[in-house]
């Protein structure tokens, strides 16, 4: 009995020495995340300016996005695309290169932290200023075509049919911590597997589509994951390169971009609340059928 009581009375030290330690953590989620979220629900059912005390007005935020509210249907338009063609391209991209910085090269450390750099500095101000310039009509890039195919090509970044593209191509250069994480996954397919396959006469090709993709495919279930999620809030590229205006003629107005207008230059709080309630709903329902079809194409290794 009394060693019973010992334990018990062990046992409930360490629990009360582990929710002292969780303590930070509870009132950072509460204070900062948990309650932070109850209040943009309650605001988004409200007419809200901040400065004057919100109006309850029930569904009609949500009725006015998806009836009256066409600059919010073209957002989410831009953002659809902009997630299809970033989302895969750089996935692609960071795989291919992942396999490369996998062979046995000299100074393949300093590739792999060469590569790596883009990631680092491609979500940064700077950077979103300098592919500007890059991509305008006077730029490097445009510079470099006149002088090797004696044309003039558009301002790409002014132009509304491929200024969407050049953020595209921005995201996809920033492909380092993909390339990072799926170089991880090839250090864990056993080398016997790609042994066996080259004596039965596979070449490169089929065991890259047979061997690495089956046994990476769980690394590329995350990746796709986060990825998917990163996109759909992608703010910083469109908000320094169509001047905080989405444009031109609302071509790179991006989901958030339209939430931070709505917020904090027309002072509706109660809509911007609505608007990232419903991209919450989006990003939750992409992640729930990306994990509901994964089954047909994730192979966990278990044989099943």
């Amino acid at each position: 009995m009394r060693q019973r009581r010992g334990l018990r009375r062990r046992g409930d030290a360490d629990n009360l020495a582990a929710y002292l330690f969780l303590t930070p953590w509870l009132l950072g989620f509460l204070v900062l995340t948990l309650y932070p979220m109850a209040q943009s629900l309650f605001y988004s059912f409200t007419r809200f300016d901040i400065l004057t005390p919100p109006q309850m007005i029930g569904a009609a935020n949500y009725v006015e996005m998806f009836t009256k509210d066409k600059t919010y249907i073209k957002s989410l338009e831009v953002t659809f695309s902009y997630v299809f063609l970033s989302v895969p391209f750089k996935l692609v991209f960071a795989l291919l290169v992942a396999v490369l910085m996998n062979q046995r090269l000299r100074l393949i450390s300093f590739y792999r932290t060469v590569y790596y750099i883009p990631t680092l500095l491609g979500g940064s101000v700077a950077i979103a200023v300098l592919w500007k310039k890059l991509f305008s009509g006077d730029g490097v890039i445009n510079s470099i075509i006149s002088a090797l195919f004696g044309v003039k090509p558009p301002a790409w970044i002014a132009h509304p049919k491929y200024a969407m593209y050049t953020l595209v191509l921005l995201t996809v250069w920033q492909f380092g911590s993909s390339m990072i994480i799926f170089l991880a996954g090839l250090k864990q397919i056993p080398g016997e597997h790609y042994e066996a396959a080259a004596m039965d006469g596979a070449g490169k090709v089929k065991q890259f589509f047979h061997i690495t993709i089956p046994a990476l495919s769980p690394v590329i279930l995350f990746n796709l994951v986060m990825q998917t999620i990163s996109a759909f809030q992608a703010f910083t590229q469109a908000f320094i390169i169509s001047n905080g205006q989405g444009g031109p003629l609302d071509s790179t107005m991006f989901y958030t971009l339209y939430l931070y207008l709505e917020g904090f230059h027309h002072w509706e709080m109660g809509y911007a609340s609505a608007m990232a309630w419903v991209l919450l709903i989006i990003i939750a329902v992409f992640t729930a059928l990306i994990f509901k079809t994964s089954g047909a194409w994730v192979d966990y290794g278990s044989g099943e």
